[in-house]
């Protein structure tokens, strides 16, 4: 179904490419990402489901940072697949709303709960004789409501915002998913109000999580530079490496794409740079936080140790 207001009642997405040799390789190449990304997180969810030891904030906020990302992933991945393989690759008018309503949701969620990752890290290592109580699991989970529910009222926005367009007979739009401002080049109606809409959401949806990580990180820099041993000091960075890695390539990439004006940015590479954050980010999060985390490495030798005695 289509908007009241709208006569277009499905989408071509264009996808990455329309150059048809480069639709077989890109095809397995991305395959091959969305099956890591499915495997590394959902290896991540049952590992730390399994692990009781492993149940801790820090470790509870993994958690639920996988099931973001294998969500998102697989809100976005399936579909720009059929690109590579079809003609026309088509998407229903209420199809690619819901697909932008989950990608802004999860996207959104995420931001929230790598600020709470941040807050945990600097709560464990600036004020670690009151971490079990600052940390506990009621603020946990108010913590992770708080970011679904800015993930949801930000998602209802944008999606209020673009169902408000009219959309009359160009129906192409040039990317691999439904984005906000590919939806916005197809509108027959001025759009300024709902760029100006854009930047505000997003601009409080990375502004509020940016600050509060660049606030935690910089009192648990100075708490760390404050450590007389090098072995602690050493410890408390690798602690805070992985989660400083993951911030820069999601913020990075995703500030790059929505709060660059569209006339500043081409489309087509708007569509590498939202890559990052819908395939890339999805695929190493659990890679980076399972290389280089110390805890789930000894988890996953356990896990494996009882499957093998089992």
């Amino acid at each position: 179904m289509a908007a009241k207001n709208s006569s277009v009642t499905e989408f071509i997405l264009a996808g990455l490419t329309d150059k048809p040799e480069l639709r077989i390789p890109l095809f397995f190449l991305f395959l091959g990402f969305y099956v890591v990304t499915v495997l590394g997180n959902l290896g991540l969810i049952f590992l730390i489901g399994l692990n009781p030891h492993l149940h801790t904030p820090m470790y509870f906020f993994l958690f639920n940072l996988s099931i973001v990302d294998l969500s998102y992933s697989t809100t976005i991945t399936p579909k720009m697949l059929m690109s590579f393989i079809t003609k026309k690759n088509m998407i229903m008018h209420a199809g690619c709303m819901t697909q932008l309503f989950f990608f802004c949701f999860f996207v959104i969620s995420e931001s929230f709960v790598l600020s709470a990752m941040a807050y945990d890290r600097y709560v464990a290592i600036c004020n670690p004789l009151v971490y079990t109580v600052t940390m506990s699991p009621h603020v946990c989970l108010l913590l992770l409501l708080g970011a679904y529910g800015m993930g949801f009222a930000g998602a209802i926005v944008h999606i209020g915002s673009i169902m408000s367009l009219t959309f009359c007979s160009d129906n192409l739009i040039n990317h691999f998913m439904c984005d906000i401002f590919p939806l916005l080049e197809l509108s027959c109606n001025s759009t300024s109000a709902n760029e100006l809409v854009v930047f505000i959401v997003v601009a409080i949806v990375i502004g509020i999580p940016i600050v509060t990580i660049f606030i935690s990180y910089v009192l648990i820099l100075c708490s760390i530079l404050r450590i007389s041993s090098t072995e602690g000091r050493s410890k408390a960075f690798s602690t805070c490496s992985s989660h400083m890695i993951v911030i820069f390539l999601f913020f990075g990439s995703g500030a790059f794409v929505y709060l660059t004006p569209p006339s500043l940015l081409p489309l087509g590479q708007g569509k590498v740079s939202s890559l990052f954050y819908t395939i890339v980010v999805p695929m190493l999060n659990p890679l980076i936080y399972s290389l280089r985390n110390k805890d789930v490495k000894i988890a996953l030798k356990k896990t494996f140790n009882r499957k093998i005695f089992s």
